[in-house]
């Protein structure tokens, strides 16, 4: 099967209209009507965006790295290019062409690899692909792939896999299996604005992370903290340790209420540290992962 064409998306592709966008095919009859309804899986053969080159401002990075942990240097935090991924994993989700509604799509594992640091004031191409759903035992995954080049260099790369849940196949691989880590001695207390605070950052507005009771209309009992942002907490805390050319590996368990309390742990490994996020009364995991030095 070809690799689908790349189309550029110009404008606010992340925006209130790419949400309300994305929303649309979850309502009823809405969903059903032409140009939103969404098409079939088995006719769906992969789409590709691309943006125009962005250029790296300081103020957005310096906002994003107080909101997620990191401290203040000249180039960038390691999940920070994700930024400028996040409008077109929006823009793929929100086409008819793909075959999942955005809402209930679950952010199930997600793959960094830095192939340098990204300095502040660079001019960064991006471009988005996903293929086919693979079968999942629990539904069926799409992998979000990300390319981030500067003049024509690879400089980041990204796998983001969303699960759709559905009917599953018992013989697929169950996802990702991490090295074990420490339950975690440092506890971190999150305040219950935090998913508003990331969102103003990051430009996902998804509701399930803004406030109790849009939370609860999707069926959480209050908002949840975006996986991105606990992915980007726990990059923070192992940030000085990190080699300049590295990956990180994660897979999202349960979600992390807000307000709430988690805990990290993590423990060398002989190229890099495993790493979790847990519930520090009961365990739980919340999120694990593994970083390897390249």
């Amino acid at each position: 099967m070809a690799a689908p064409q790349t189309r550029e998306v110009s404008g606010d592709a992340g925006g209130l209209a790419t949400l309300l966008k994305a929303a649309l095919p979850s309502l009823p009859v809405v969903g059903q009507l032409p140009g939103i309804k969404k098409a079939s899986g088995a006719d769906f053969a992969g789409l590709s965006f691309s943006r125009p080159p962005v250029t790296v401002e300081r103020g957005h990075v310096e906002r994003y790295a107080a909101v997620c942990g990191f401290p203040v240097k000249d180039t960038v935090p390691l999940p920070y290019p994700h930024m400028l991924a996040f409008p077109l994993h929006m823009a793929l989700m929100s086409d008819p062409a793909f075959p999942a509604p955005a809402i209930g799509t679950v952010h199930l594992e997600n793959s960094i690899t830095q192939h340098r640091p990204v300095r502040i004031g660079e001019s960064l191409a991006v471009t988005v692909a996903v293929a086919p759903a693979r079968p999942h035992a629990k539904g069926t995954v799409f992998d979000f792939r990300t390319t981030v080049t500067a003049d024509d260099e690879t400089v980041w790369e990204e796998t983001s896999a969303y699960l759709r849940r559905g009917k599953g196949d018992e013989s697929a691989p169950a996802g990702a299996i991490f090295p074990d880590a420490p339950a975690g001695g440092t506890v971190w207390s999150l305040p219950g604005d935090l998913g508003r605070t990331y969102a103003a950052v990051s430009g996902d507005h998804n509701p399930i992370h803004l406030y109790p009771l849009t939370a609860k209309a999707l069926g959480f009992p209050r908002q949840i903290a975006h996986g991105m942002w606990t992915l980007a907490r726990c990059t923070a805390a192992l940030e000085n340790r990190l080699a300049d050319a590295v990956r990180v590996d994660v897979a999202f368990k349960k979600p992390v209420l807000l307000p709430g309390k988690v805990a990290f742990g993590s423990r060398p490994l002989d190229d890099g540290y495993a790493f979790s996020l847990s519930n520090p009364r009961t365990g739980a995991p919340h999120l694990a992962g593994q970083t390897t030095d390249l």
